[in-house]
């Protein structure tokens, strides 16, 4: 993760930690020959949709489908919506990611979305939301936000 993601976009180790008990929660990885892992997501699932955290691969596996091959097997194995986060196109970088996801089908969203902060003491984060599929519409992505700000970023009460 500290390879793929600056540090205000990823959990300290404890609360990484912490949420391998959370039901959730899970973490899917792909491994080489050796059985050495080469690229992980962190995805949360929820009954009306999928949440893909963080997807990395790790930099000497980088361009060899790795993470295609495995969000595309993800994607495959859902019967419901699966959304991400994703930074917006300001620069090469960003327009690059955002053009990965696209190749596997998802719709960048056009609503304004701020990422609660992951460590103590940072800022909100703004990023926009990517769909698999189709865009989604505005009580979709509100329900979405508020799940995630419920129970992925615990910013708002459990009810």
């Amino acid at each position: 993760m500290e390879a793929s993601f600056p540090i205000s976009e990823f959990r300290t180790r404890e609360a990484q930690e912490a949420l391998l008990n959370h039901p959730r929660y899970r973490l899917i990885t792909d491994k080489n020959d050796t059985g050495s892992v080469i690229a992980f997501m962190a995805v949360w699932e929820f009954p009306e949709f999928r949440f893909v955290e963080h997807i990395a691969v790790d930099p000497a596996a980088r361009g060899k489908g790795a993470g295609d091959k495995l969000m595309r097997a993800y994607i495959a194995a859902s019967e419901i919506p699966v959304l991400l986060e994703v930074e917006p196109p300001a620069d090469e970088w960003s327009r690059r990611r955002i053009g990965f996801y696209e190749r596997l089908g998802f719709c960048l969203n056009t609503y304004d979305y701020m990422q609660p902060p992951l460590r103590e003491g940072q800022d909100d984060l703004p990023l926009k939301i990517m769909s698999h599929g189709r865009p989604i519409n505005e009580d979709e992505f509100n329900h979405f936000k508020d799940t995630v700000y419920r129970h992925v970023y615990k910013v708002l009460p459990i009810v």
